[in-house]
């Protein structure tokens, strides 16, 4: 997948806002990593992460979760999205308004007929009422053990969490192939750290 939205290096901090030229030449070798795995590796993750998402996240008390729609080859949490909604969580889809912003919440079921917007992106249709997430499944292309994230270089999900986070308390789940964990992510002050990784191996938590 090409696309901005969908925003092993040396372990280092920088406050600099320059584009950083590890995290350039490791999402594009993040990209061939994922691209390369076979059809049949993804669908089991798929199956996988359904199963292994279900429990982490539990059925009770029900909560409001926010999910992405995969697009090309990331790993697609359609199952576990509807495996959630049947065991009677709240969903809903993030939803872009401008750059440079937070990206805000609409709800969303499986059944939902969606808007068509850039970069073949799926969104709620704007009569969806807005709704805040208790939970995030957030959608990358590498993470280290520590929650630092390798997104697509738009920082949406970096400001939305840390907007979130001075609301109310949150957890932001990283979806990815086990491939597509790493040693380190060059990381930078303003990035937010997911507090869990799931994988088809199994849930990392990234605060102990």
């Amino acid at each position: 997948m090409a696309t901005p939205l969908r925003g092993a290096g040396r372990h280092a901090r920088s406050t600099a806002l320059a584009p950083d030229p590890d995290k350039t030449e490791l999402r594009l070798r993040m990209r061939a990593v994922r691209s390369a795995l076979p059809g049949d590796v993804r669908d089991a993750g798929s199956v996988v992460i359904a199963r292994r998402g279900l429990a982490a996240i539990g059925t009770t008390p029900s909560r409001t979760i926010s999910a992405y729609l995969a697009i090309g080859d990331e790993i697609d949490p359609g199952r576990l999205l509807i495996a959630l909604h049947l065991a009677g969580h709240h969903l809903c889809l993030p939803v872009m308004t401008g750059k440079d912003r937070p990206l805000t919440f609409r709800a969303y079921a499986p059944s939902d007929d969606l808007a068509m917007v850039q970069w073949g992106i799926r969104e709620p249709k704007a009569d969806r009422p807005e709704v805040q997430p208790d939970v995030l499944l957030v959608p990358l292309l590498a993470a280290d053990r520590t929650g630092h994230r390798l997104g697509y270089g738009g920082g949406y999900y970096d400001r939305t969490l840390r907007h979130l986070r001075t609301v109310k308390p949150i957890t932001a789940i990283g979806l990815a192939f086990d491939g597509q964990v790493i040693d380190a992510v060059h990381h930078l002050d303003y990035d937010e750290r997911l507090d869990q990784l799931l994988t088809p191996s199994g849930l990392l938590s990234c605060r102990a």
